[in-house]
């Protein structure tokens, strides 16, 4: 028998974010399955937690579990469409912008927060690395347009912030732009920021009293 997929995504997707994460959210998210989970329905569109099971080779008395617990601070929803006790859920934003600044002096947050990133880090490792298994099976176009490049940049936290921001805006400008294309298909783009200079850290211009 045929494992369910997920169900298609919904006509109107749901809104880019709805604010960063709390406290609260975060703390909740970091979990392996949760961080999965949310991730599925971001990727796939509404599910039940059966076809979640599924895919992530788990049982859904846990899914069920742990969507209730993302449900509970507003990572994820029931659609209202799901029939019986085959509750249909989405998530409720398609990404959540976060910075270490949101959840600064909360030791908890600040924790899962951690836990967060470093699991935002090994995931698109293994993603890349699907993608390099079976690279040389698309057509030579997509493999030229794929791929990785590396630059560094000597900057300011508050230019290397304007940086960032200016490639978001870029982002946001092709997020859609291939909506009813047959040819088109759905690209991870992922981007990481860190020092080079890690024996360097610089003072903190907020423990000197500076604006």
């Amino acid at each position: 028998m045929a494992a369910p997929a997920p169900a298609p995504a919904p006509a109107n997707p749901p809104p880019d974010h709805n604010g960063a994460f709390t406290p609260e959210s975060l703390r909740v998210l970091a979990h392996p399955l949760r961080s999965r989970l949310l991730g599925l329905l971001r990727r796939h569109g509404p599910s039940t937690a059966t076809q979640l099971a599924t895919l992530l080779g788990t049982n859904s008395g846990a899914t069920s579990y742990h969507l209730r617990k993302l449900e509970s601070v507003g990572l994820v929803s029931d659609t209202g469409e799901g029939a019986g006790r085959r509750r249909l859920w989405q998530a409720s934003a398609e990404y959540h912008p976060w910075q270490p600044s949101d959840v600064e002096g909360d030791e908890d947050a600040e924790t899962a927060l951690n836990w967060l990133t470093r699991d935002y880090a090994r995931h698109f490792g293994e993603q890349y690395d699907r993608w390099l298994d079976v690279s040389t099976t698309w057509p030579t176009a997509w493999q030229d347009a794929c791929g990785s490049s590396d630059a560094s940049v000597l900057v300011t936290p508050e230019v290397l912030e304007a940086m960032r921001d200016e490639m978001r805006d870029l982002i946001e400008r092709y997020r859609r732009v291939g909506q009813g294309n047959p040819r088109a298909r759905r690209v991870a783009v992922y981007a990481f920021a860190y020092p080079l200079d890690l024996d360097r850290p610089p003072a903190d211009s907020r423990s000197r009293g500076r604006p």
